[in-house]
């Protein structure tokens, strides 16, 4: 009997494997340049700067630019985020911080009402919600460090698509009627993104002329965002209707240069070494993508099967220590000290790999934060008798959601310097407002805090006192911008949007392709899987494993939960011979641009 169950579970996975493949898009393939991001139009914005001999920084401003207009719902200049550069002539890889920061105003209790409970949306919807933008400032650091062509020259595209209008797509159209309460509530955004209140309809045409003016005035002086008539605007409007946000926030806002936290990937294994590089705090996503990695360590997953039952129940319980450690001890690192090496120490991940049992999944409520002291110990082999034994608090969580919102793109020029950008205006249209005479949407990044202590957030992800509020801090992140090399020459560029499940979809994708050799369509459209600890669900995609992976998951422990396909990621492989291979995620809108 257990021959022949072996055999149907080989002939199931063989069969589903066919008709996965079948479903896999083809990459672009390119000999000099690309451009890869979540919308067409602004790929095509970030090709025209390559073909007029920009070069990587180039391309991703621009395109970062002109999502902000195509794409208001998701990412814009009333935002944040993160980015990774690559310099290949000097072969370092440098962060930029560029995320929004928590008004001088704001306070740690600011969200809860006088029983000390949370109010409900305080931190989603309105002028509260809203953290200090930083896209224009990090796009302007960047590009006067490292741009080749005129700052006009890079604003210029995302300027003619908001003034001349674009054919709005059905996922804007959706957008709209998930926020319509809020939107049609702020007469600003009930203006631009409505028809006198009537929903616009795939194919016409949206006209963002206040937009317009607003890059206008970033073209001629990007400091005009934060200092000049922006500014004004917003910080009166601001004062107008209970914000916190004034003019010295945004005046005093300056992007932070960090330095990325990097990895080896399989050395013992692998003939040629992988290093991954990606965002460190007060993004989480760099830190527990290593973190995951080094539990997974020298386990051939090639050998087992793409998507075996082992090599999933192994990756799920890397990801639920990994968001474990990640309620406990993330946060923005200029306010609270991170034990960032020890979290990324290899040893400290065969560590955590002796604590997980192949056959059972472990409940969520016996995996713990590591204990301070023992964490401290990384700095050698930790004795086998040692535990984690922190106490889980009563715990305060809700069903999670992943916000299709957010954008990432990636950019590889000619000479093979690489940008991996993520940024965001957190969930659907921000906080759903939009500063008159601006155009400009602002962000509901607030809700990224703990509003407090073991208390999920909109993504249901758990914090603690190290994110909690305080003026100018950065909220903790699941942005996971990222650079792999090899032997110190650029081998992928990556990341995608997707909330609480960033961290893990990037995971995903580069055992894709470092792992299980796939080419860039496969490893973006490949399924995928997602555990964040809390709530202890395993999430999959409708068709994503076979009806034997499944009830062998759900043998050894494993809650399953099936929803809708998640994220929109992008992707920029190197070949051997030097030319490029991209793709987006066929679940987005997104294009592959090359030259």
């Amino acid at each position: 009997m257990r021959v022949l169950s072996r055999i149907f579970l080989l002939f199931s996975i063989t069969f589903y494997t066919q008709i996965a493949t079948a479903a896999f898009i083809q990459p672009l393939r390119s000999k000099k340049a690309m451009v890869v991001s979540a919308h067409p139009l602004a790929s095509d914005a970030g090709l025209e700067m390559l073909r007029k001999g920009g070069n990587a920084v180039d391309a991703a401003v621009a395109t970062t630019f002109a999502i902000s207009v195509v794409e208001p719902f998701s990412a814009g200049i009333g935002g944040g985020g993160f980015l990774l550069i690559h310099d290949s002539k000097r072969r370092t890889i440098q962060a930029l911080d560029f995320r929004e920061r928590a008004p001088l105003k704001a306070t740690k209790n600011m969200y809860l009402d006088s029983s000390g409970k949370v109010r409900p949306n305080a931190s989603i919807n309105g002028y509260l919600a809203v953290g200090t933008p930083g896209t224009v400032a990090g796009m302007h650091e960047v590009h006067r460090r490292y741009g080749k062509l005129p700052w006009s020259t890079v604003v210029a595209p995302s300027i003619k698509l908001a003034k001349d209008g674009f054919a709005v797509e059905n996922k804007f159209v959706q957008a709209v009627k998930n926020r319509e309460k809020i939107l049609t509530n702020n007469q600003a955004a009930r203006a631009i993104f409505t028809r006198n209140g009537n929903f616009y309809q795939p194919g016409e045409i949206l006209v963002q002329q206040d937009l317009g003016r607003s890059l206008q005035d970033i073209a001629a002086n990007p400091r005009s965002f934060y200092t000049g008539r922006i500014a004004g605007n917003i910080a009166s409007d601001m004062a107008k209707n209970g914000g916190l946000i004034t003019l010295q926030d945004l005046q005093s806002y300056k992007p932070i240069w960090r330095t990325p936290v990097c990895g080896n990937f399989r050395p013992a294994l692998r003939e040629r070494q992988a290093q991954v590089c990606s965002m460190p705090p007060p993004s989480s996503g760099g830190i527990h993508l290593l973190q995951m990695l080094n539990i997974i360590g020298n386990t051939d997953l090639k050998s087992l099967g793409w998507h075996h039952p082992d090599a999933i129940h192994l990756m799920v319980e890397a990801m639920r220590i990994a968001y474990a450690d990640r309620s406990e001890y993330l946060g923005d690192p200029d306010f609270v000290k991170v034990p960032q090496q020890q979290l990324i120490n290899p040893e400290y991940g065969k560590y955590r790999r002796q604590q997980i049992d192949m056959q059972r999944a472990k409940p969520s409520t016996q995996v713990k934060p590591v204990d301070k002291e023992i964490l401290q110990k990384f700095s050698r082999t930790l004795p086998s008798r040692l535990i984690p034994t922190n106490t889980n608090p009563k715990i305060k969580h809700s069903k999670y959601y992943e916000s299709p919102q957010t954008s990432h793109l990636t950019v590889i020029d000619e000479q093979h310097n690489a940008v991996s950008l993520t940024f965001t205006i957190n969930l659907n249209f921000g906080a759903g407002i939009v500063t008159p005479g601006t155009g400009i949407v602002l962000n509901n990044e607030m809700d990224d805090f703990a509003a407090a202590p073991q208390t999920a957030n909109f993504f249901g992800l758990l914090g603690n006192e190290a994110n909690a509020i305080a003026p100018r801090k950065t909220p903790l992140s699941s942005m996971t911008p990222t650079i792999v090399t090899e032997n110190g020459r650029l081998r992928m560029a990556v990341g995608t949007p997707g909330g609480s499940t960033i961290i893990t979809q990037v995971l995903q994708i580069i055992l894709n392709i470092l792992e299980y050799d796939m080419d860039a369509g496969a490893a973006v459209s490949a399924s995928r899987i997602h555990h964040q600890w809390f709530p202890d669900t395993l999430r999959v995609e409708p068709w994503g494993l076979d009806a034997l992976t499944l009830q062998e998951l759900q043998r050894r422990g494993h809650k399953i939960v099936q929803t809708n396909p998640w994220g929109n990621s992008n992707l920029i492989i190197v070949k051997p011979d030097g030319t490029l291979e991209g793709a987006a995620d066929p679940r987005g809108e997104g294009a592959a641009r090359g030259i």
